[in-house]
């Protein structure tokens, strides 16, 4: 992923900011020898205070496919892609240029997370993982916790296997335009305000946010 300078997070908390509130991404892993990689869609769980770059935690079905391949290359990276609107061609027209000699591009916010994957299969590591990632998406309760050899989850933990991925390197992006002429900045502004299409407000405060700080 290119990554301009005036794209990149001005702080380690911007990105770890919008990484918590966008716990969906696709697990991509290496595939073996003659094989093409393995892309799972995913929800995690990512915690910001485990080593330098935090962890992520996550759980599959243990007939996956990819079990192999991780075993295999532990060395993943989980890409987080949302934010993302296109903005049309006259919207980014230079102010001494017509407006149909814009050039149309895409604002979206990026995190890719490289990391070390541990394949966890000790059933009461696998129900502690389970019990942080449900913690973490129903923070209001409501479920039974895991535990292993309990009903009502704890038969089921056989039926799957848990990942811990520590991160190793963090790539993270929000290409929102903000190093153009304020002219154009405050067109591209108006236009996400008018559309309002899907996407549009969330690409809008990165934009205005962006170009504050």
């Amino acid at each position: 992923m290119l990554i301009h300078p005036w794209d990149a997070p001005r702080t380690d908390a911007e990105w770890q900011q919008w990484l918590a509130a966008h716990d969906f991404g696709q697990l991509a892993v290496n595939g073996l020898p003659g094989e093409p990689p393995h892309v799972q869609p995913m929800h995690f769980a990512y915690e910001a205070d485990h080593g330098e770059h935090g962890r992520v935690l996550t759980h599959l079905a243990r007939p996956n496919p990819l079990w192999r391949a991780v075993e295999s290359d532990p060395e993943v990276l989980l890409s987080v892609v949302d934010d993302y609107v296109f903005v049309p061609g006259p919207w980014q027209a230079a102010p001494q240029d017509p407006a149909e000699h814009g050039v149309p591009t895409s604002f979206y916010a990026a995190v890719q997370l490289r990391c070390t994957a541990r394949v966890v299969d000790d059933p009461a590591e696998k129900a502690d993982i389970l019990n942080r990632q449900v913690g973490h998406f129903q923070p209001e309760g409501g479920s039974a916790r895991a535990a292993a050899g309990e009903a009502p989850y704890g038969r089921m933990l056989s039926g799957i296997r848990a990942l811990c991925l520590e991160v190793t390197d963090v790539r993270a992006k929000f290409k929102y335009a903000t190093h153009k002429p304020v002219e154009v900045r405050e067109r591209i502004a108006a236009g996400l305000a008018e559309r309002g299409g899907p996407g549009d407000a969330a690409a809008l405060a990165h934009h205005l946010r962006r170009r504050e700080a």
